[in-house]
C-alpha cells in the first residue's frame, strides 16, 4: 500500500521535519548518509513524528479547506460546515463519498505520522548508549509509543478496522490487509503502558510541546472509557486516579483559557503547539476566521446552544430567567465563551458585530482570533493558537462518567461540581437534587457537551454513546437553511477507507457499510 509505505529515506528528506518543534521554529532537511549519528539527530527524528500532528487534516485545522479533527464537532449535532465540501456536513448528509478529501487526508497524514514514529522507535531501540544515554532513549520510546497510540486511536475511531504496521516496511510488505478494532485497540493499549512508564511527569521549560505521563494518561483514560473499560489496574478510575495527583488543575477564567496567553496553563494535559512568525511556518488555520463573519466552517448549531442552561442551573424549558428575545442572558457562562450571539462583537480590530448572518443564527467563538495576533497575523490566517488535546476538564468529566457507570453517584457529581463551579454554575444538589444511576448518566454527559463543546470530540462521545442516530436526528430538527442530515446506519458511523488506497492495494478491503 503506497500510502503507508515507508523508507528510512521519508525520515531524513521530509521537508515536514520540523527542526525543534518544541520551540516551534522553522522546518529543515538533512542528508540521509548523516543521520542516527547523534542524540540531536534522535530528537530531530522525533520532532518529525511531532510535526505531523501540526497538519491541516489532524490537528491544524483550516479556514475554506478540508476539515481536520478541531472541525469535526460538524460531525454529530453541535456544528453546521456551511462549506460543506469540507467534509463533514457530506457526511452529516450521507452524501459523501470515498474519494472524498477530508477522509483522504486524515488517513495519508496519520499513517505518515506512525511510519516516522515506527522509524523513531526501531532506530532509538538499537542506537548505541555511547551516542545515546539509557535514560534518553527511554524518554525518547515514551513519547514515541504515546504518539502511536494517538495516531491508532484516532484511526479506530473513524476508521474502525485499519492496517496496524508497527515497524518501518519494505516495498515487499508495503501491501497490508486491516486488522480488527480489537487488534488495534490491544496495540494502542500496550503502547501506552510504555509510555506512561517511560515519561516524566513533567518536561523541562521549554519543552512543553513533549509528552508527559499526563498526557499518556489522559489519552489512556480516553481510549479506556471509548471502550467501556472504567474498572481494573487499566480501568479509567484508576488511571484519572494517577492523573489527579499530578500537577494539573482547572483555569481559573473558561473564556480566557482558549488563547495564545493561557498555553501553559495547569489546565493543558498535551496540546499540539503551533508558532507562525517571520521566522517560523509552523502556523494553524483552526482559529482562523474571515472579516465579514465568525468561522464559516463551524457554525454552531440552535440544538447546542439551547442545551446550555441558565445560571440557576435549569434548561432554557424551564428557567423563569430566560427570554427568547435575549437569549444570551442569564445563560452558563460556557455559552457566551464558547459561542457568538447576534448583536456580539467578534472583531476587536477591524471592529465587527456579529449580525446574524450564518445559516444557523450563531458564531464560532472558542478557540478563534478577534484581531491579528501576536505575531502580527490577520483573523484570516495562519496564526500560533495552540490546540488543547487533552485538558484536565475533560480528564475530570471522563472520570465522572466512568464513576457515573459503575453506579457511584456521589463521586460523580463531585467532578462535575468542580467542573461547574469554575463558571460558578450550581452544583447537582442545588439544580437537580437528588438523582439516580440514569440522571447521573445523562447529567455527566450534558456536562460534556458544554464543557467541551466545539473541541473535535462530540462525533466521539456521540459514537461511545450509542447516539449517533440521535444526534441526526437532532441536527435535523434544526431550522438550518439546506441542510439535511440523515441517518443511513453504519455509513453514519464510520468513515470509508479512501478509495486511491483500495484501488492500490488489492490486501485492502473497504469498510463493508461501504461496499
Amino acid at each position: 500500500m503506497k500510502k503507508i509505505f515507508i523508507a528510512f529515506i521519508i525520515v531524513l528528506t521530509t521537508t515536514n521535519c520540523s527542526q525543534d518543534y518544541l520551540q516551534r521554529e522553522s522546518l529543515t532537511q538533512i542528508a540521509e548518509g548523516n543521520f542516527w549519528q547523534s542524540e540531536a539527530d534522535a530528537f530531530l527524528a522525533l520532532n518529525a513524528v511531532y510535526s505531523t500532528l501540526q497538519s491541516r487534516s489532524l490537528y491544524g485545522g483550516n479556514l475554506n479547506g478540508f476539515q481536520g479533527i478541531p472541525g469535526y464537532d460538524g460531525i454529530g449535532d453541535n456544528a453546521y460546515t456551511q462549506f460543506e465540501y469540507e467534509g463533514p456536513a457530506l457526511f452529516m448528509e450521507g452524501t459523501m463519498d470515498p474519494t472524498n478529501g477530508m477522509i483522504l487526508n486524515l488517513w495519508n497524514n496519520s499513517y505518515q505520522g506512525i511510519a516516522r514514529v515506527n522509524s523513531v522507535i526501531q532506530n532509538v531501540e538499537i542506537i548505541s548508549e555511547d551516542l545515546v544515554s539509557a535514560e534518553t532513549k527511554e524518554g525518547l520510546l515514551g513519547q514515541a509509543y504515546f504518539l502511536r497510540a494517538l495516531f491508532y486511536f484516532n484511526l479506530s475511531v473513524y476508521f474502525e478496522d485499519v492496517p496496524l504496521i508497527t515497524a518501518p516496511q519494505t516495498l515487499e510488505e508495503a501491501y497490508v490487509s486491516k486488522n480488527t478494532f480489537e487488534e488495534v485497540t490491544a496495540q494502542i493499549v500496550e503502547d501506552l503502558k510504555l509510555a506512561v512508564e517511560y515519561l516524566p511527569e513533567a518536561q523541562p521549560s521549554g519543552l512543553e510541546g513533549y509528552a508527559t505521563k499526563g498526557a499518556a494518561l489522559g489519552l489512556f483514560a480516553r481510549v479506556q472509557l471509548y471502550n467501556k473499560v472504567y474498572e481494573g489496574p487499566e480501568g479509567v478510575i484508576e488511571l484519572t486516579n494517577q492523573l489527579l495527583g499530578l500537577n494539573y488543575d482547572l483555569h481559573p477564567d473558561y473564556g480566557a483559557l482558549f488563547t495564545p496567553e493561557n498555553e501553559l496553563s495547569q489546565e493543558v494535559v498535551f496540546a499540539v503547539r503551533f508558532l507562525r512568525g517571520d521566522d517560523t511556518s509552523n502556523g494553524e488555520n483552526f482559529s482562523a476566521t474571515f472579516l465579514g463573519t465568525p468561522k464559516v466552517d463551524q457554525r454552531p448549531m440552535p440544538n447546542l446552544v439551547n442545551d446550555y442552561y441558565c445560571t440557576d442551573g435549569q434548561p432554557i424549558s424551564t428557567s423563569p430567567l430566560y427570554s427568547a428575545a435575549n437569549p444570551r442572558n442569564n445563560r452558563d457562562p460556557r455559552a457566551l465563551a464558547t459561542i457568538y450571539f447576534r448583536g456580539d462583537q467578534y472583531l476587536v480590530e477591524p471592529a465587527r458585530t456579529f449580525t446574524g448572518n450564518s445559516p444557523t443564527g450563531f458564531g464560532m467563538r472558542k478557540y478563534i482570533r478577534r484581531g491579528p495576533d501576536a505575531e502580527g497575523n490577520a483573523v484570516f490566517g495562519d496564526g500560533s493558537q495552540d490546540f488543547y488535546v487533552i485538558r484536565f476538564a475533560d480528564v475530570l468529566l471522563m472520570r465522572a462518567e466512568a464513576l457515573a457507570e459503575t453506579g457511584n453517584i456521589d463521586g460523580a457529581a463531585a467532578l462535575v461540581d468542580r467542573v461547574r463551579a469554575r463558571v460558578n454554575m450550581p452544583s447537582v444538589a442545588e439544580a437537580e437534587g437528588t438523582v439516580n444511576q440514569a440522571q447521573m448518566r445523562a447529567i455527566v454527559r450534558h456536562e460534556r457537551r458544554v464543557e467541551l463543546a466545539l473541541e473535535g470530540l462530540r462525533f466521539m462521545d456521540l459514537k461511545r454513546w450509542g447516539d449517533i442516530e440521535g444526534g441526526i436526528q437532532r441536527a435535523s430538527s434544526d431550522p438550518v437553511g439546506p441542510y439535511a442530515p440523515q441517518y443511513l446506519g453504519r455509513r453514519s458511523e464510520v468513515f470509508p477507507i479512501p478509495q486511491s488506497e483500495v484501488d492500490v492495494n488489492k490486501n485492502l478491503v473497504q469498510n463493508p457499510a461501504w461496499q
